[in-house]
């Protein structure tokens, strides 16, 4: 009901009912505008590059657990690696700006010990999309692994011993059995992602950001929190994360179409 104001000049004394009809004029205003080019290129860059580094990860890493054969590492590694997914935003982004400070942070450090020139890295807008995509990998790769290790513990242990006496090598039987059982999984995944690709969190990247890394760090929900909560132009704002909404939609009808004719497997 309330996605009605993106259509409206909304003003809050007026109401929903109240506030005068503007059609499309807000998507217009956006689309149109000098800043439409440079935030929809940071959300795709930063999006795209988040599920190319952090999708393979979580599946390596569950195959790599799978495989491991000492119960006690095994599971030491879980621990571990689950353990960063827990930490809150604001925490973590602390831990960011306190690991990469020009000053006393623990890269420089090791940076200056070499005799290499301290990098103030949050002041560098091009080291920005690395920043936020390791450290996103590093925090959710343990918690992401968790469906892929389940996926792996329902594999017929079965077809690994048939793998074994035709003299197939460990490598031979994660290509031909594990990733073949785990497809399906993996189809479903990717079609999730997808279907997520224009929606970058601005948290951790409100928290991140600052006036000098603004032109790689800028997304579209970091806009329109600017523009919704500080600037108060609810109607634009409205209209702007509905445009962002309707194209993720588009998205994963799309790829769940392609990945049905490819392989039978998806969400509908």
């Amino acid at each position: 009901y309330g996605l009605q104001i993106a259509f409206k000049d909304f003003i809050p004394t007026k109401g929903f009912a109240g506030s005068q009809w503007v059609g499309l004029k807000h998507f217009k205003t956006f689309v149109t505008s000098y800043q439409f080019g440079r935030l929809l290129k940071n959300t795709l860059t930063i999006s795209l590059y988040s599920l190319i580094a952090n999708f393979p990860a979580a599946i390596i890493l569950a195959i790599a657990v799978n495989e491991c054969g000492n119960r006690w590492f095994k599971k030491t590694v879980q621990m571990v690696t689950y353990a960063p997914h827990f930490i809150s935003t604001v925490v973590m982004a602390g831990i960011i700006l306190m690991v990469l400070s020009p000053y006393s942070g623990i890269v420089n450090n090791i940076i200056g010990a070499f005799g290499g020139e301290k990098i103030d890295f949050m002041a560098k807008p091009e080291y920005f999309r690395h920043i936020y995509v390791w450290s996103g990998v590093w925090q959710g790769i343990g918690f992401n692994s968790i469906i892929y290790i389940s996926a792996l513990a329902g594999i017929d242990q079965a077809l690994h011993e048939a793998a074994v006496v035709d003299g197939a090598s460990r490598l031979q039987r994660i290509i031909h059995v594990d990733l073949p059982g785990i497809m399906p999984t993996i189809t479903i995944m990717l079609i999730m992602n997808c279907g997520k690709i224009m929606t970058v969190g601005y948290e951790k990247i409100l928290l991140l950001q600052n006036s000098v890394n603004m032109s790689t760090s800028d997304v579209i929900s970091t806009y329109v929190y600017r523009m919704g909560l500080e600037n108060a132009q609810y109607s634009f704002s409205t209209a702007v994360g509905l445009f962002n909404a309707v194209i993720n939609c588009i998205l994963l009808v799309s790829v769940n179409m392609i990945a049905k004719r490819i392989n039978d497997t998806s969400l509908w």
